[in-house]
């Protein structure tokens, strides 16, 4: 019988606050990474979301996934002078799922086709919910489009393609790629400093991996709560939405990297300590 990783709440919370540092960290850099144009193809780095699917794959799905969420709102649009609302709701449920539903899918790290399969199935995942959200406001009318005037139907081929080329893109080159690189070489090499055994096929996160009708209920009610979510927003409905003078201003990225950062390296620092700690309680025993 498979038996649960025993991970507690202090760790899941260690987990998390990594996440949020490190995934908001890469956010902000993200920004500063211009795109460029072939064509009518438009290349551009989304986000580095290996960093959060390591973590929700060595780890606890959840705890990763909502640290990344969190860490997206917190440094990227608080921290640059901006806030969307109730229009960010939905890009935190659609990321959270998709990270949390590849960190379920994994049940040995060790296998690369198993992590590679998994990182772009949760980015797929997370692009796919936000593609339909976005044909959903034009189809329902809550939202203009500018495409093809006149024509609703041009949404399904604008939004397609923008979803191939991100997955094609960003997803093999910033997603699949370093998770598959980064996760077998991690394995078992960080998973004590957090006083974690490494997960394996008989040593599974709480919850158990792989996806359970419950876990997919789950995702799919949060899924209709983030449409929800957007569609309210688009319809004028907003709840603490807000732009500062200073939004996206130079001295805001610096302000954001730097806060970033300093927690990065207390979390870090924390995580040292108490290893530390536990291997000099276990060297007196």
């Amino acid at each position: 019988m498979n038996q649960k990783a025993n991970i507690t709440q202090s760790q899941k919370l260690m987990v998390f606050v990594l996440s949020m540092s490190l995934y908001g960290l890469a956010t902000l850099f993200t920004e500063l990474i211009p795109s460029f144009q072939v064509g009518i193809v438009e290349f551009s780095v989304e986000y580095f979301l290996f960093i959060p699917l390591t973590l929700a794959i060595l780890f606890d799905p959840m705890s990763a996934a909502l640290g990344a969420a969190t860490g997206e709102i917190v440094f990227s649009e608080i921290m640059l002078g901006q806030f969307g609302g109730l229009g960010e709701l939905e890009k935190f449920i659609t990321l959270t799922i998709g990270i949390y539903v590849a960190g379920r899918l994994v049940k040995n790290p060790k296998n690369r086709k198993a992590v590679a399969a998994a990182s772009i199935f949760g980015m797929i995942l997370q692009q796919f919910m936000g593609c339909v959200v976005d044909i959903l406001k034009v189809q329902l009318a809550v939202s203009d489009f500018e495409a093809v005037p006149g024509l609703p139907q041009s949404v399904f081929f604008t939004e397609g393609f923008a979803f191939l080329n991100d997955v094609l893109f960003s997803g093999i080159l910033f997603c699949m790629l370093p998770t598959v690189f980064l996760v077998p070489r991690l394995y078992g090499k960080i998973e004590p400093l957090l006083g974690l055994k490494p997960r394996d096929e008989k040593n599974l996160p709480a919850g158990d991996a792989g996806m359970t009708a419950k876990a997919a209920a789950g995702a799919v009610i949060g899924f209709a709560a983030a449409v929800g979510a957007e569609l309210l927003a688009e319809s004028g409905m907003s709840l603490i939405d807000w732009e500062a003078s200073w939004a996206e201003s130079s001295t805001a990225f610096i302000v954001g990297i730097a806060a970033a950062a300093v927690l990065v390296i207390l979390v870090c620092s924390r995580i040292l300590k108490n290893s530390r700690r536990t291997e000099a309680v276990q060297g007196e025993m």
